[in-house]
This record gives C-alpha cells, sequence and structure tokens, in this order.
C-alpha cells in the first residue's frame, strides 16, 4: 500500500509531461523535421503534406499525383545537417541533405535543401523549401 501513493503520484506526473503543448524551441522542431522526411521515404505524402503551411497542401498534393511519385519517386537517404533558431524562436532554418531517384530517369540525385519553418497555432509548419525533389513547388 505504501508503494501505491508514490506510484500513481508517478504516473500522474508522466501522464503531464505526455500532454504538454508542443515546444517552439528545437526540442519540438526536429521531431517535426525528422517526421516530414521519413513520411516522404515511405511515399506518405499526406502524411508529409500536414507538416505544411495549409494554403500550400492541396498544391502539393496534387504536385504528386500529377508527377505520379507514388510510383515514380524514391527518397534514398536524408541527413538533417544543421538548425538554425530565429531570435523570435518562431522561425526556423533547416538545411538537410536529401538523396532520390525519379524514374525513368535511374540516376540518383543529391541536393543540399534549406528549408523554412514557422510556428503557427501550436506546430510547427513548413513555408518553403529549396533544391531537391520539390524544388519550385514549395516557395
Amino acid at each position: 500500500m505504501r508503494l501505491l501513493v508514490p506510484l500513481l503520484l508517478l504516473a500522474l506526473l508522466c501522464g503531464a509531461c505526455a500532454h504538454t503543448a508542443a515546444s517552439t524551441g528545437l526540442e519540438g522542431l526536429r521531431p517535426v523535421v525528422e517526421d516530414f522526411y521519413k513520411r516522404l521515404r515511405w511515399k506518405d505524402f499526406r502524411g508529409a503534406a500536414r507538416h505544411l503551411i495549409p494554403e500550400r497542401q492541396e498544391a502539393f498534393l496534387k504536385a504528386r499525383r500529377e508527377l505520379q511519385d507514388e510510383r515514380d519517386l524514391s527518397i534514398t537517404d536524408y541527413e538533417i545537417l544543421e538548425v538554425g533558431m530565429a531570435p523570435d524562436g518562431l522561425r526556423a532554418t533547416v538545411t538537410s541533405r536529401i538523396q532520390w531517384m525519379r524514374l525513368p530517369s535511374v540516376s540518383e540525385q543529391t541536393a543540399t535543401t534549406t528549408s523554412e519553418f514557422i510556428y503557427q497555432g501550436g506546430v510547427w509548419l513548413l513555408e518553403r523549401q529549396l533544391e531537391g525533389p520539390f524544388a519550385g513547388e514549395l516557395p
């Protein structure tokens, strides 16, 4: 019985930590960036689009359909190289290296991308990305 009270307190504390709001800092941004790239790698474009600002989501998904990326695009690897945070903590720049192939080409391409994220509505969202397989789509 004496162990029951400390265990209940520990469970309450752990539960409270699990339900805290998303962080505006790097600790909140990194999982979003990782999830975005993992979803791209596994061709979960709808899931990846949820990490974009709302006004870019539908155009991104439309481009995936038109380019037949479900079939033709393969993200072979990615690496997050650098993350920079604006002084206000509401904007971040992520530099990554991404490797991909898009049929009919069988050559793997590599690009260093710059992704700009904004903290909006309690979550980090991708506003634009330069270079890589989506160059020109996320201006």
